[in-house]
């Protein structure tokens, strides 16, 4: 994992080639479809011994080269030469360059919004006055005009561009047919108007422009989101690091931190790199990392990781690796690499396209050329090529996918579950198997008291109400736990006196006059306080289970044990029963013990577990179930998840986990209820149901229609009204999406 990793991130911020650099990242400008996708791919594929996979969602393209000579001055010309621009990404610690590229992103979103505001402002008069005979005036087809021409012009600008540009290269994409539509409709009620005419087509052009590029902006709006994965870990950690230099503390930005530094990591402090401990004990909070809520207890000697948590001391850290090579940096590069292999989905609409518009362009020529030969007037057979363009235009078929995602997302999003956009919906009808993870995803992700356990004689109230006094004056989570509990059951606590903290090992502390002490069983032998048998076996039997046991004693015997749990929740066992009904088939993945995973299983309803699992190597579990041939889903709330979450088939956050899982996913559960999942595995099926539909019908509509128009037997406006017709079904269809009800 750590040579992929850095040699992930090294890609990024390296010279542009060295000789052993066989595989490079490349950031595609210019795409806008999947047949784009596949031109890239097509092009870089015959360069000798280069492999490529291009991502459209994320605009880069994964480069594989058998032969290093093949430079990438070389993959950049290839891309060049088909009108794509192509470059190196960005150096992963170029701030100023990562603000820029999101400023780009964000303009390009905000052009879009732009235009499609202007459009349909300017598009409903267009509407109103053409589709409403009330509301012909004198002069009001001149008016038309006037308020389509900048929606034609300048709203329908990015079709044209891109029309323009792949025209050059020799090739047709949807965007080609959308500007002719959209032009043939302009130039006829241009040429119409000034022949002194009444039959108009601008409401075609300008409710086209509108529609296509309410699509167009809501796709560019969830691409903006595909780094939001990296970003969102890279911000976990620190910011600034506290290094001694000559005994005193300089205060310095991470990113100079350097190997063998020192720095000190006070209370409440994110550690800032990976390092080893030299002085100092604590316990350090890795939930971030590892997902696992029970702090670790660290000493000199012991390694931690950078972006964790130092709950409580002071401790004196040696760098030991830092920037690229940290376990932070080396998950982000796993999300990075994941996101880049996934496939994109080609689109039907996009694959259609491929032959579609250029036998429609065909037709269309051919319409004229055939009417033209038999003597017709030059009116009618411009009449009929128009028709032809018109009743392909593919209106409906740009909204097969927009209008259907709008509606569906649009209802998730009051259940609480977002979809991230339409390849998701692709993923979920294959999905087989549904992994998730335990801690704060089965489980409530924090340490609770789930029981008390008084030796022979005592009073389980007084032990808990001595203990959680003790434990109160603690900062450690397990004694919160312990307190809280002691809390909501008895009321007030008492107060501690002398309170002692032995790190790592228990507390003691003058509760009621007496020296109470709580903590491990051998510490507590130590200071002369043999376990009873019977609680002795308690401990045996709470740890099979993976539970947390501290022993409470005072005036020299152990008075009880408290058990510490992450405690299932409620709602887990509903939504693996849920799950199993989608015929899915349950696997619990987990970085906890084989114990502790395997009774949270059972008491779920889960067969498979997979156990003591590191960060990095959730990854290759997923992995490993794909080349079993199994389509996966990953269910997670951490940063451990997140690289996970992007390589499995279809991932879904837990909306009360972290920002970079929620990123890395493609669905998120906002309730943090993992009954959601089977819901959004539901509606996310029945939206790719509807999409599916739609574009069967708007297909069928077009090729229905494409021979009469041809034919001459539909005038362009009857062809404009039977595009509408197919319109409206495609809406109305995707509105049936609001009645979407969930199981729970």
């Amino acid at each position: 994992m750590t040579t992929e990793g850095r040699s992930i991130v090294s890609t990024t911020s390296q010279a542009p080639d060295t000789a052993a650099d066989h595989a490079v990242e490349l950031s595609i400008s210019g795409m806008t479809c999947a047949s784009c996708v596949a031109r890239v791919e097509r092009k870089l594929g015959r360069l000798p011994g280069v492999n490529a996979t291009v991502n459209l969602a994320t605009a880069t393209a994964h480069v594989t080269r058998e032969d290093p000579a093949v430079e990438v001055t070389q993959l950049i010309a290839a891309v060049e030469a088909i009108g794509y621009g192509a470059q190196l990404p960005r150096p992963a610690e170029s701030t100023a360059l990562e603000e820029a590229e999101v400023d780009a992103e964000q303009a390009h979103v905000a052009g879009l919004r732009r235009r499609l505001t202007g459009s349909a402002l300017l598009g409903l008069p267009v509407v109103a006055v053409s589709m409403i005979p009330a509301l012909h005036f004198a002069g009001w087809g001149w008016i038309a005009l006037a308020l389509a021409t900048p929606v034609v012009a300048w709203g329908a600008w990015p079709f044209h561009r891109a029309s323009a540009l792949n025209l050059r290269h020799g090739s047709a994409t949807m965007d080609t047919l959308v500007s002719l539509g959209v032009l043939a409709a302009y130039l006829w009620s241009l040429g119409t108007l000034i022949a002194g005419g009444e039959h108009l087509y601008l409401e075609v052009a300008v409710v086209l422009t509108a529609f296509l590029l309410a699509g167009r902006f809501f796709e560019a709006r969830a691409k903006r989101r595909a780094g939001d994965a990296i970003r969102a870990l890279m911000d976990l950690g620190a910011k600034d690091v506290a290094v001694l230099r000559d005994g005193a503390e300089v205060r310095i930005p991470v990113d100079e931190l350097t190997v063998e530094d020192l720095f000190v990591v006070r209370p409440g402090e994110k550690i800032a790199t990976d390092g080893e401990v030299v002085e100092g004990a604590s316990a350090v909070d890795e939930s971030l990392l590892t997902g696992e809520s029970v702090p670790v207890d660290v000493e000199p000697g012991s390694a931690v990781t950078g972006a964790t948590v130092n709950s409580h001391g002071r401790l004196v850290v040696r760098a030991t690796r830092v920037g690229a090579d940290t376990k932070l940096a080396q998950i982000a590069a796993l999300v990075e690499r994941a996101q880049t292999g996934k496939a994109a989905v080609q689109r039907l609409a996009d694959r259609i396209s491929a032959v579609f518009v250029p036998v429609v362009i065909a037709l269309a020529a051919g319409t004229f050329g055939a009417w033209t030969l038999t003597g017709a007037p030059a009116a009618t057979a411009l009449a009929a090529a128009i028709a032809v363009v018109i009743i392909a235009c593919p209106c409906a078929l740009g909204l097969a996918t927009p209008t259907a995602l709008m509606v569906g997302t649009g209802r998730g999003a009051q259940l609480g579950l977002l979809i991230r956009g339409p390849e998701v919906l692709e993923s979920t009808r294959r999905i087989d198997t549904v992994v998730l993870d335990k801690t704060g995803t089965v489980t409530e992700g924090r340490m609770r008291l789930v029981g008390v356990i008084p030796a022979d004689g005592e009073d389980e109230q007084e032990v808990l109400r001595l203990a959680g006094g003790l434990e109160d004056a603690s900062e450690h989570p397990i004694a919160a736990a312990i307190a809280n509990a002691a809390r909501e059951q008895l009321g007030s606590l008492p107060a501690v006196a002398g309170f002692a903290n032995s790190q790592g090992r228990g507390v003691t502390g003058q509760v009621e006059g007496r020296t109470v002490r709580a903590g491990r069983s051998a510490w507590l032998t130590e200071q002369g306080q043999d376990l009873p048998e019977d609680l002795d076996r308690a401990r045996r039997e709470a740890e099979a289970e993976g539970r947390t046991v501290v022993f409470a004693g005072w005036d020299g015997q152990v008075r009880g044990a408290l058990i510490v749990a992450d405690t299932v929740k409620a709602t887990s066992a509903h939504a693996v029963a849920d799950l199993k009904r989608l015929g899915l088939t349950p696997v619990l993945l987990t970085g906890d013990n084989t114990a502790a995973a395997r009774a949270v299983a059972t008491e779920v309803g889960i067969d498979q577990v997979i156990a003591e699992v590191h960060p990095e190597d959730k990854v290759a579990e997923v992995q490993r179930l794909q080349a079993q041939g199994r389509v996966v889903a990953m269910v997670g709330d951490g940063v451990n998840d997140a690289a996970a979450l992007a390589q499995a088939d279809l991932g879904l956050a837990m909306g009360t986990g972290t920002d970079a899982a929620i990123a890395a996913s493609d669905l998120t559960l906002v309730r943090g209820d993992l009954r959601a999942a089977a819901d959004a595995i539901r509606l996310a099926r029945r939206t790719l149901r509807t999409i599916k539909a739609n574009l069967f019908w708007a297909f069928a509509y077009n090729v229905a229609a494409l021979p009469l128009a041809a034919l001459g037997l539909l005038n362009p406006m009857i062809a404009g009204g039977a595009m509408a017709f197919s319109s409206v079904f495609v809406v109305s269809n995707s509105l049936r999406l609001r009645r979407f009800r969930p199981l729970h």
